[in-house]
């Protein structure tokens, strides 16, 4: 069993878009500049925006962070996006989700001009990706898409089983995993809360990427020898042996499935640092319009 070191190649993607900043800098182009809406106090918004902006100083970005209370109206916040993506110094932008009840999140994903969407939800660019046209690819298959790459794991003739189907992360993975590139090639089952053989699926599969967001829930049995597994999943539990007071479980149960696995990301310290680290990489390529022209 070989463990996936998020946070290993999280670092090293940082170094080298660090590099590139540095060097865009010494060539005097504008760095790339990353900004942040955040409404109300949501304890994981709070802490997963905060690990933005102290990634985009590490890469050497400029950032701007934007704050509402939850009593914030949609017509107030669809101004700010409005102003954002008129503005020239902005290279991309996100809205950290979820949002409060009273907003319609496909509302301010839709005002979001998608050439500045570097968080990929806007149907512009999911409707690139899906036809293998270049684009911003969300975070977290991006980021999943980078471990494969960095541990030359196979993935071409392999039976690939996503569990969960978000718009965020089963549906653009699932794409991904069956693209005619690297990593991809892969044939692919999705499995969701209506599949009634997903045990079977996950069995006869070579990868399984979970993000279901139910802790433990893939055991020993569930996975054959020499898999590879993809823990998404990152659920906050209260626990009285830490100081925050709680603690993040996956959804893999680590213990008894990493010996079946041939490679296994941990929770925490696999995908969820790669999903930050790609939002960077989007930045960069927003910075340096490698996708998009102006």
């Amino acid at each position: 069993m070989q463990l996936i070191d998020g946070k290993k190649i999280a670092n090293e993607l940082k170094q080298e878009i660090a590099l590139e900043v540095q060097q865009m800098r010494a060539e005097g182009k504008k760095v790339p500049h990353l900004a942040t809406i955040l409404v109300g106090h949501d304890g994981g918004s709070e802490t997963y925006v905060a690990g933005k902006l102290k990634d985009c100083a590490e890469c050497g970005f400029k950032s701007t962070l934007i704050r509402y209370e939850n009593d914030v109206t949609e017509a107030e916040l669809l101004a700010q996006v409005h102003a954002l993506n008129e503005d020239d110094d902005v290279d991309g932008f996100i809205v950290q989700l979820p949002l409060p009840a009273h907003i319609s999140e496909s509302n301010i994903i839709e005002a979001i001009d998608y050439r500045k969407d570097v968080d990929g939800f806007h149907p512009i660019n999911v409707g690139r990706m899906a036809i293998g046209l270049p684009c911003y690819i969300s975070a977290t298959p991006n980021g999943i898409l980078e471990l494969f790459r960095r541990y030359n794991i196979e993935t071409s003739g392999k039976k690939c089983v996503v569990l969960g189907r978000s718009n965020i992360v089963g549906k653009p993975m699932a794409i991904l995993m069956m693209q005619k590139t690297y990593p991809g090639d892969a044939t692919v089952t999705v499995c969701h809360s209506h599949s009634h053989n997903l045990v079977q699926e996950c069995q006869a599969a070579d990868i399984i990427i979970s993000a279901i967001g139910q802790p433990h829930f893939i055991t020993a049995n569930m996975v054959k020898e020499g898999a590879v597994v993809i823990d998404v999943g990152t659920t906050r539990v209260p626990a009285t042996d830490t100081k925050s007071g709680y603690k993040l479980l996956g959804d893999v149960k680590f213990d008894e499935v990493a010996p079946k696995c041939a490679y296994i990301t941990p929770v925490p310290g696999g995908v969820g640092l790669m999903t930050r680290v790609a939002l960077m990489k989007n930045t960069l390529l927003a910075g340096k319009k490698a996708i998009y022209k102006d």
